[in-house]
């Protein structure tokens, strides 16, 4: 299994004012793992661990592992205003 980048990182801010910059399918299962919020462990959250292990397998392309993860993080509040 090797690390699958996305095409463009995501950005998350974190409650402790911490910024996090999540740039590969492997960083965001990491995140998703050891920092996401126990209140946002819903469906996003599932559906972006599936798709992003699925990316590092090969199943599915960078795009969709990326795009499912910032949908969970907009879910859980993690991604700052644009």
């Amino acid at each position: 299994m090797r690390d699958v980048r996305f095409p463009e990182p995501v950005r998350l801010c974190q409650k402790s004012t911490r910024e996090r910059i999540v740039a590969s399918s492997w960083e965001a299962l990491e995140c998703l793992h050891d920092q996401w919020p126990e209140w946002a462990r819903g469906r996003s959250y599932r559906a972006a661990c599936r798709t992003c292990r699925d990316s590092l397998d090969g199943w599915r392309a960078p795009q969709q592992a990326r795009k499912a993860f910032l949908k969970a993080a907009r879910r859980a509040g993690l991604v700052p205003d644009s």
